[in-house]
């Protein structure tokens, strides 16, 4: 799954409604960081920034794409809106602002119809920049205060589906506005193609971006663990024109969730760790007794224990003082859950922060000192590492970023934490995401019984797909494909194992999300399913 369409983005007119985006993630795919990192669960989620990111309601409370698809069969496909009501005429006329990517038109059309939004011009530009723009599917509903309806991004295959309230009385100025990223609908499904056709089509569109300046990275593509598509775009340092290549290490984000989970089911597959068990049995210090009591691993690896997040203005003042995993305890761990254990789905950084520390107990051996030894080389993952941000590591590419104000493209230095976490931060190339995902299948890290525990979805995300342990698993179409995705400022990734295939697709990228995940999404719906 791409993990950056992941969150819901909401945008909701009300004083608080509009603070900084959080930090992002997949897809699958996310989108999705704040504070610093202001778009993605960075070290979360590549995420889709824009408006608010706001923690997604219960999983129940989603429409699901077969709702989408029920209520177009219940009426007549159209790709017009008629503006015959006042909200499909505040539809229609932000739907025109926004797409303008014209700083005064979207400026003077939000103070006047929707000024909750005003003050946060940048982020709506950012998320028009990432988009290209968005072109209107169907209608799924056009009252006199509401609108529904489906839209596609112009940037990617990636649809949404916004929802629109309107006041009921002149001007009608806009009280709420819902954009969620849902899976793309059968009847709307990209032709598959030949794998010649596929890559073919894949280059095309590789180069379109990367000369459009909105892509800079390396992908590569397997099957049945030979290459079958392999390039990389853009420079790894654009001071000193270094170009990228396919042994460039890029960040990753989040994409070490999967690594974190892959320690921790082969200490469950050895009997060492319990899913049932709570963190208070393996941190018997944990500062908050709910959160020990209360938690288990089992929350912790799906997201949901109610962890929460750690990227925020406390992060962003201790930044580059969070250098252990236990500092991170230290600063966070008085926190209780932010909702009953077990009840919803909620991404979180600081669950799998956790879950490093308990990996470090367990272990004895430091967190990233274990997923060396039992993950990285038995996969011959010699790129990958987490090593501090103040250690020279031979190749790894500089991260650029737009995020935060400015047009042009900027090093992403002032955002990066010390060191990465169970959580995210570390680097790693597209060869060596794949040497990962050929391990994991070909069972030399789990047996097959665990790592089917590991890759299948657990809970729904009310995204279109469920997640597992560390991984995102997605049927779209018929179409199984689990994996993970990564993006914080100036970095973004995803990797997606097609089972039924054999393909695997690694992207990464040293631009802001969803740079890479475009490029994986554009693979993934054009490849033959078996």
């Amino acid at each position: 799954m791409l993990l950056g369409s992941i969150l819901s983005i909401s945008v909701l007119a009300s004083a608080d409604a509009a603070p900084p985006l959080e930090k992002a993630a997949p897809s699958v795919q996310s989108s999705a960081d704040q504070g610093t990192f202001t778009n993605s669960h960075s070290q979360g989620e590549a995420s889709r920034p824009v408006i608010r990111q706001s923690e997604p309601p219960p999983a129940g409370n989603q429409p699901t794409n077969r709702d989408h698809q029920v209520r177009r069969s219940e009426r007549p496909n159209s790709q017009s809106v008629a503006a015959n009501t006042p909200a499909a005429e505040q539809f229609l006329a932000w739907l025109a602002a926004f797409n303008s990517g014209d700083r005064s038109k979207l400026q003077a059309f939000l103070e006047r119809n929707f000024p909750a939004r005003a003050r946060n011009l940048e982020q709506e530009l950012r998320f028009r920049n990432m988009t290209g723009g968005l072109e209107f599917q169907e209608t799924d509903e056009s009252g006199a205060t509401n609108f529904s309806g489906m839209l596609k991004e112009r940037n990617s295959d990636q649809f949404v589906h916004l929802e629109m309230e309107v006041e009921p009385g002149e001007p009608h100025r806009i009280m709420r506005m819902l954009l969620r990223p849902i899976p793309r609908p059968a009847d709307f499904a990209v032709p598959r193609m030949s794998e010649a056709d596929a890559f073919a089509a894949l280059g095309v569109e590789m180069d379109k971006q990367a000369a459009a300046d909105q892509f800079s990275g390396a992908v590569l593509a397997a099957k049945n663990g030979k290459p079958v598509f392999s390039r990389a775009y853009g420079l790894a340092d654009r001071e000193r024109k270094i170009p990228n290549t396919l042994d460039t290490r890029f960040r990753i984000g989040s994409m070490n969730k999967m690594f974190t989970a892959v320690a921790v089911l082969q200490m469950v597959q050895s009997g060492k760790i319990s899913l049932t068990d709570t963190v208070g049995k393996y941190l018997t210090d944990y500062p908050n007794k709910d959160v020990a009591s209360k938690v288990t691993i089992h929350h912790l690896l799906t997201h949901t224990g109610g962890t929460g997040d750690f990227f925020g203005p406390e992060y962003n003042a201790h930044r580059l003082e969070l250098r252990t995993l236990q500092d991170y305890v230290k600063l966070f761990g008085q926190r209780g859950p932010q909702f009953e254990p077990g009840s919803r789905w909620a991404y979180s950084n600081y669950g799998f922060l956790l879950l490093g520390v308990i990996i470090e107990r367990v272990s004895g051996q430091t967190y990233y000192d274990y997923v060396r030894d039992h993950v990285y080389a038995p996969a011959g993952m010699k790129s990958t590492n987490s090593l501090p941000e103040d250690q020279a590591v031979p190749q790894r590419s500089i991260g650029y970023t737009k995020m935060g104000g400015g047009e042009g493209w900027r090093p992403n230095s002032d955002t990066l934490p010390y060191h990465g976490t169970s959580a995210g931060g570390g680097y790693s190339t597209v060869r060596d995401l794949v040497r990962f995902a050929q391990a994991l299948e070909s069972h030399k890290l789990l047996d097959a019984q665990h790592t089917n525990l590991l890759t299948s979805g657990k809970v729904d995300t009310g995204h279109g797909d469920k997640y597992a342990y560390g991984f995102s698993d997605r049927t779209e179409n018929g179409v199984r494909s689990f994996g993970h995705g990564g993006g914080a400022p100036g970095m973004n990734g995803q990797l997606t194992i097609y089972p039924q295939s054999g393909y695997v697709v690694a992207v990464l990228a040293n631009l802001d999300p969803l740079a890479a995940e475009h490029a994986a999404r554009f693979m993934g719906d054009r490849l033959q399913e078996k």
